[in-house]
């Protein structure tokens, strides 16, 4: 099939091209910075930018005119800032407005699990609002929601390691005892290359965990016995949504707009309700451990590659 992959050089789109390439796929990734990009070989780049939609129907055609089959939107402020919520929405509406005129049969979308019905956090509702943009467009829209992204470069999982890594006693509020359901990048791959070639994935939504259900105490537990150490948690009865972002960016290299949007993601339950996809695309899962092993050693190895030196513990999407 002709893809294209919107997001290319994020956490999950760099992991997606050379899955898609590996699966027999024409590719082709829309980037912003074509120069600033080193794609695996056989990849068509195409520069543009989602807020500029003239420059984005090149991306959905081959240099012979074909328009692409489907296409990959990957693409989601996570680190936010002033008005990200807006410019989302406009990019995603430059988007599926450029693969409807171009005759784009799918778009594949990955986003947030989340009870609709639950107070969604500001990220959540934007990730929504992206998804009902896409869902207007003549493409057919599959939707894969997934929590955590366990894997190197995933902002959420990151934030995780550096708390782990750091911190051998936290004071942290309620939020620890709420249910999340974390998934390795590897699973969530396997299941946007298989959603593609499923036709009856097409205008569906779907929802994506690894197999074990935690709180974030187990999850933080779980990440820092990965490094060889044991944590202690002390819940406080009471720490404001503020004073919990603060204290994230005082222990972690994180963001304020990122610190915000992560403890308010923190108040929602994120499990898998729907398990249709499992059906429909068989993956064998991968248990939380070893996930975080596997992202604990790629965390490792890409900090040792950029000092040239001994490999140290480095801290981050979506």
């Amino acid at each position: 099939m002709r893809v294209l992959v919107t997001g290319a050089t994020g956490f999950v789109g760099s992991r997606l091209v050379p899955a898609l390439l590996d699966s027999g796929h024409e590719v082709t990734a829309l980037v912003r910075d074509a120069s600033a990009y080193a794609p695996p070989d056989g990849v068509r780049v195409v520069e543009g930018n989602l807020l500029e939609p003239e420059t984005l129907p090149p991306a959905f055609r081959t240099d012979d005119g074909v328009p692409v089959d489907a296409a990959y939107y990957l693409v989601h402020s996570m680190d936010g800032g002033p008005g990200y919520a807006e410019r989302d929405q406009r990019c995603a509406r430059h988007f599926v407005d450029a693969a409807s005129n171009e005759g784009v049969e799918r778009i594949l979308y990955l986003g947030g699990l989340g009870e609709d019905r639950a107070e969604l956090s500001e990220h959540l509702r934007s990730r929504r609002a992206v998804e009902r943009i896409l869902a207007d467009g003549d493409p057919a829209l599959t939707t894969l929601r997934a929590a955590i992204i366990v894997g190197a470069g995933s902002a959420s999982f990151e934030v995780i390691y550096d708390l782990s890594r750091r911190l051998p006693v936290m004071i942290t509020p309620k939020w620890v005892d709420t249910l999340c359901q974390p998934i390795a990048i590897d699973d969530v791959i396997a299941y946007l290359l298989g959603a593609l070639t499923a036709p009856e994935t097409a205008d569906d939504t779907f929802e994506i965990g690894g197999p074990d259900v935690l709180t974030y105490a187990e999850i933080l537990r779980t990440t820092r016995r990965q490094l060889g150490h044991r944590l202690r948690i002390l819940r406080a009865p009471v720490l404001s949504p503020d004073l919990s972002a603060a204290w994230l960016r005082f222990v972690t290299d994180v963001n304020p707009y990122l610190a915000r949007s992560l403890v308010e993601g923190l108040r929602n339950t994120v499990i898998v309700e729907d398990d249709r996809i499992r059906e429909i695309v068989p993956v064998e899962l991968t248990p939380f451990p070893v996930a975080v092993a596997r992202a604990i050693d790629e965390s490792r190895t890409s900090e040792s590659s950029s000092d040239g030196g001994d490999a140290g513990e480095r801290a981050p999407s979506s």
